[in-house]
């Protein structure tokens, strides 16, 4: 089930000045392509998906999800970035991304989780990673939808988010309430300060 981004809720998608994000931490980080997140947004709002260990049923939804819906979110005006928690220098902590619909996205290498922490992202409780709803989603993703599960590749524990930085601030995000979320990653790459500009 995709959680659909509703702008009145301001748990779900909103402006995340309120939170705790230290937006020139995002902005400074660098990519593989040797760009930083804030050179990406100053070109364009930068849809930054944080993932979870990539061995996770949910994380590798999301990534078959990002891939699956890059051209809604471009159309959108935005563009891609992933931040992940293995080592680009391992070929199978990065054998995840290794899909043509995203082998030209960037991604931020962060297995100390510096960038998760300034994103405001801390580590889930035991509801938030194995509650009943937890399960249930974990069944249908990784046995009905065939995404099954993988080696762990950094912390169980972290959680995901996705933020929209536009111009170096962070203008929208979804905090998951739970390991398995499912952002509707098309609706929060429409930027408010773009949708402001336009005539």
């Amino acid at each position: 089930e995709v959680v659909h981004v509703e702008p009145q809720d301001p748990r779900r998608a909103a402006p995340a000045g309120g939170r705790a994000v230290n937006e020139a931490a995002l902005s400074s980080a660098r990519t593989n392509t040797g760009q930083t997140l804030g050179e990406l947004s100053q070109r364009g709002p930068v849809l930054i998906v944080f993932l979870r260990h990539t061995g996770c049923t949910f994380c590798r939804e999301a990534i078959a999800d990002v891939a699956t819906i890059r051209p809604r979110v471009e159309a959108n005006g935005a563009t891609l970035a992933l931040v992940h928690m293995g080592d680009e220098s391992v070929p199978a902590h990065v054998a995840a991304f290794n899909r043509p619909e995203l082998r030209d996205v960037p991604r931020v290498s962060d297995p100390d989780r510096a960038l998760y922490a300034a994103a405001g992202l801390g580590r889930g409780s035991l509801g938030q990673l194995f509650g009943l709803r937890v399960w249930l989603r974990g069944f249908r993703a990784g046995v009905v939808d065939g995404h099954w599960v993988g080696s762990l590749v950094g912390d169980g524990f972290q959680m995901p988010g996705v933020f929209l930085m536009d111009h170096g601030k962070v203008v929208r995000s979804f905090i998951h309430r739970d390991a398995s979320d499912r952002p509707d990653y098309a609706s929060l790459a429409c930027s408010p300060l773009a949708a402001a500009q336009k005539p």
